[in-house]
């Protein structure tokens, strides 16, 4: 119960990572605001799994690319409870981009969601994060802002991008008691990708993801990450600012 009346945004916390987050945070004792891009019954269905396990929790819906609705939600958020110690960042979208292949609406999408969404949420809750001089704050990059993905090109660049975010804005706001830090998973198992698990046109790329895989483990679980988040939200990570935990399984370490 490392987090005991904490309170905790969780953005994409209607499935996958997000989901997994959600319910370890849960599990440790802070009050958990899952939140959904559109449909509130994810995130009230979530909810509900916390509460039937014993925890607190409230659904939440808001649309990451639209940042008027991220701040409504933190204001909500502290009319209903006060404070916010706790911003994940889950929400992402993982599309293919091949160069000269690809559509312009998915390239905007990533940019949008993965990138600009994870900023503007922590834009909305750093004004009360300063004035309560404490907060933590947890992005989810990915082991593809580290090493280049083929057909991904864009996905890389986003992911890549929260890694340099979550290093500026550690610089930024370290001195405000505020902890920025990431999780970068590997291949784990999510619906994001279980077309690549499950069909029978992706075994030759699953192949060779199990070959180039050290551990051996092709894919890890949501709730591995889940359980980095918790550490880096609780007290036991206040020294740690502005740094993104690999968690691939050695994936990215080479040949």
């Amino acid at each position: 119960m490392k987090l005991t009346d904490r309170v905790a945004i969780v953005t994409g916390g209607s499935q996958g990572i997000g989901q997994a987050v959600c319910m370890r945070l849960a599990a440790e004792g802070a009050l958990v605001i899952p939140v959904a891009s559109k449909e509130l019954q994810r995130a009230g269905a979530v909810a509900d799994r916390i509460k039937h396990a014993g925890g607190r929790a409230v659904g939440e819906v808001a649309d990451v690319t639209q940042p008027a609705e991220l701040r409504a939600l933190v204001a909500r958020v502290l009319a209903s409870f006060k404070k916010i110690d706790i911003l994940v960042n889950c929400a992402g979208v993982f599309v293919p981009t091949p160069a000269g292949e690809h559509t312009d609406e998915n390239v905007d999408r990533m940019i949008a969601v993965n990138l600009k969404g994870t900023f503007s949420a922590i834009d909305a809750v750093v004004p009360f994060m300063k004035a309560q001089r404490s907060g933590k704050i947890i992005s989810v990059a990915s082991v593809a802002g580290f090493m280049g993905v083929g057909g991904y090109a864009m996905y890389c660049a986003t992911k890549a991008g929260i890694v340099m975010m979550t290093r500026a804005l550690a610089c930024e706001l370290a001195r405000h008691d505020i902890n920025v830090n990431a999780v970068a998973p590997g291949n784990t198992a999510t619906p994001m990708n279980k077309n690549i698990r499950t069909e029978e046109a992706f075994k030759p790329t699953l192949e060779g993801m199990a070959a180039r895989t050290p551990s051996g483990r092709t894919y890890s679980t949501p709730e591995e990450m889940a359980a980095m988040v918790a550490f880096l939200a609780s007290g036991e990570a206040r020294c740690m600012h502005g740094t993104t935990v690999l968690m691939d399984e050695g994936f990215s370490a080479g040949l």
